[in-house]
């Protein structure tokens, strides 16, 4: 899969022995698949073209297909939704209906029934994807055309269009995207890295929305914020992260007291009982890259 828009800001510590750690955002808005339909090699390019009411789990897209034999483009139009993604040639009337599609979707309880309006504006061709579980490597789905039903396929764990990435580029030419292993939020800020003898760990500030779709809970919320420390073998191979809240809707955690050391190396916060968890005191170790969560 190619990235082809993106928009992205660089942030990055330099450490020593050389060694750089840098994160990398990128967000992006168009994604190139590969796939087949009955089986013939495909390639198709897929753009985000707004969102369908509030949700970033629920939008339009617009883009192409074509066989890589021929490499005759052929528009379509369609709808992404919670994985699912539908999409439609309408031939020679592809801008009318197209429009007239996106009119008619204004709210979830209409993007469910996307298919249903757009079977209803005589679509020529239509491509149906369901993503069921994001650790396949494979999207399975079904091609129509004249009422025949061929199966289709995309070379993807992931058909989401648009998305934060969060890359970090590690030593030993080594990367990993946040977005495949903790949430599809980004909004991460490198603070600081550690490195031991058997292993390496990278200290994390996170600020996101606590939900994508800004019309469910917490969507219109000041969001999530936090720390995250990543745990590396000490060939910086991945292992697991524990993530520390010291904000958060979800959770109901708003009273919180912070306090700054003279460096400026250790931050505390002491974070009243909520809902979710009692009273407890989090210090973060800037230069240790660290966070202990204490009574």
């Amino acid at each position: 899969m190619k990235k082809i828009f993106a928009v992205f800001f660089f942030f990055f510590l330099t450490f020593f022995l050389g060694q750089k750690v840098e994160l990398k955002k990128i967000t992006d808005s168009s994604q190139i698949f590969k796939g087949e339909i009955a089986g013939v090699p495909i390639t198709m390019q897929l753009q985000f073209s707004g969102i369908a009411d509030c949700s970033l789990y629920q939008y339009f897209v617009d883009g192409w297909y074509y066989y890589d034999k021929y490499q005759k483009k052929i528009a379509v139009t369609g709808v992404y939704d919670y994985g699912k993604l539908s999409l439609y040639n309408f031939g020679t009337k592809q801008k009318m209906n197209s429009k007239i599609l996106k009119e008619q979707i204004t709210s979830p309880q209409t993007v469910e029934k996307a298919n249903e309006t757009a079977q209803s504006l005589a679509p020529k061709e239509s491509i149906i994807f369901n993503q069921n579980d994001t650790k396949e490597t494979t999207i399975q789905g079904n091609f129509y055309l004249d009422k025949k039903k061929q199966p289709a396929k995309l070379f993807t764990g992931n058909d989401m269009i648009y998305r934060y990435n969060n890359y970090l580029i590690l030593p030993n030419h080594k990367k990993i995207n946040t977005f495949d292993f903790i949430n599809q939020h980004g909004g991460n800020e490198l603070i600081s890295y550690s490195s031991g003898e058997s292993r390496n760990r990278i200290l994390l500030y996170f600020e996101h929305s606590s939900n994508l779709n800004a019309c469910g809970r917490c969507g219109a919320s000041e969001g999530e914020k936090g720390y995250r420390v990543l745990y590396f073998t000490k060939d910086w191979n991945y292992k697991n992260y524990e993530e520390f809240l010291i904000e958060s809707c979800l959770e109901n955690i708003y009273d919180v007291t912070k306090t700054k050391s003279k460096d400026r190396q250790t931050i505390q916060y002491k974070i009243g009982k909520s809902e979710s968890s009692p009273a407890h005191t989090l210090t973060v170790d800037i230069k240790n890259a660290s966070v202990v969560k204490s009574k």
